[in-house]
């Protein structure tokens, strides 16, 4: 199918989006619960056991739908590099070439393995060792898929940069969208907890996570503009082709999540601790309800960066459209 000028593949474009989605899910759900929920919960917390347990349902939910959509993924690469259709590419001499001799098969077998030894951590989850083994192999599953992309294939010193830039972007927008999933949870179940713990843990967990947001925003803006000088390159590109305008889209998309991030941020959070401002519960639920909202635009905009992945970067385009210039006499 065509969008902006540009040849999408709508399943593999698909896949890539709930692909990315539940990962970055699996990895921030973890970090807010470390960083976050674990530092606010009080022992006389009439919510804290659900939302642990919750919390840890939602990571396990992730999880899985991160291992299907990544052998889904697989298959339908594996059908477009051998250049058969899906059904001829379904047999074990197409996986093995894919598997053993690109890069792509290489670090999504590496990160199937992350992904069955992260299964194992929460499966034993009650102990602090494992929770902490969890995070640090939830860390290295979504940062691998850097690896799958364009930052994988820039080479020399650039190609350090990028792919640098690329890991920690991805790790910013996991804790994010987490984050924001987590927090989403979490202020449904102090709903119904009408006492003053209940209520004061739930400030307590939005102030951090709005705290921690602050540095969020800015690495995904820092790394996003090193991702776009690379993969762009200039105005132009940007303004003209289908893959710059994607960008585009993502960065609008981006700039409305700020907003409702900026609203719970710096209007709503300090009214949970201005006793007459207004009642905490609406407080709350105006938090949630633009959390709710931030989390809908940012499964948007997983959608497009697994449309990016599929596209020639828009520098590319560019220097191939470029008039061969004649040399001087």
């Amino acid at each position: 199918m065509h969008w902006l000028g540009a040849e999408i593949d709508g399943p593999l474009v698909g896949i890539r989006a709930i692909h990315f989605a539940a990962t970055a899910m699996t990895t921030g759900i973890l970090i807010f619960r470390a960083l976050v929920a674990d530092a606010a919960f009080g022992p006389s917390t009439p919510g804290a056991s659900i939302v642990r347990a919750t919390t840890l349902r939602l990571a396990w939910t992730s999880l899985v739908i991160s291992a299907a959509t990544g052998m889904i993924w697989f298959l339908l690469e594996a059908a477009s590099m051998s250049g058969l259709s899906f059904a001829e590419a379904m047999t074990s001499d197409v996986f093995l070439t894919v598997v053993n001799e690109t890069q792509f098969g290489r670090v999504l077998e590496t990160r199937l393995v992350l992904a069955v030894i992260l299964a194992g951590c929460l499966g034993y989850d009650r102990f602090p060792l494992m929770r902490g083994f969890a995070l640090a192999i939830s860390i290295g599953l979504i940062a691998a898929i850097a690896w799958t992309g364009h930052a994988g294939s820039t080479t020399g010193e650039m190609g350090i940069l990028h792919l640098a830039a690329d890991t920690l972007h991805l790790l910013a927008a996991a804790i994010w969208i987490g984050g924001l999933v987590s927090l989403a949870l979490l202020l449904s179940v102090a709903g119904p907890d009408r006492t003053s713990a209940g209520l004061s843990f739930a400030r307590e967990a939005t102030e951090r996570f709005s705290t921690m947001g602050i540095a969020v925003v800015a690495v995904v803006l820092a790394t996003g503009i090193i991702n776009t000088w690379i993969l762009v390159g200039s105005l132009h590109a940007l303004l003209v082709t289908g893959y710059g305008q994607l960008v585009l889209l993502k960065i609008a998309l981006f700039a409305i999540m700020l907003l409702f991030a900026a609203a719970n941020r710096f209007w709503w959070t300090p009214r949970l601790a201005l006793p007459g401002s207004m009642p905490p519960r609406e407080a709350l639920g105006r938090i949630a309800r633009n959390s709710m909202i931030e989390i809908a635009l940012a499964l948007m905009i997983f959608a497009i960066v697994g449309a990016l992945g599929t596209l020639h970067p828009a520098i590319h385009a560019v220097v191939s459209d470029a008039p061969m210039q004649q040399p001087s006499r």
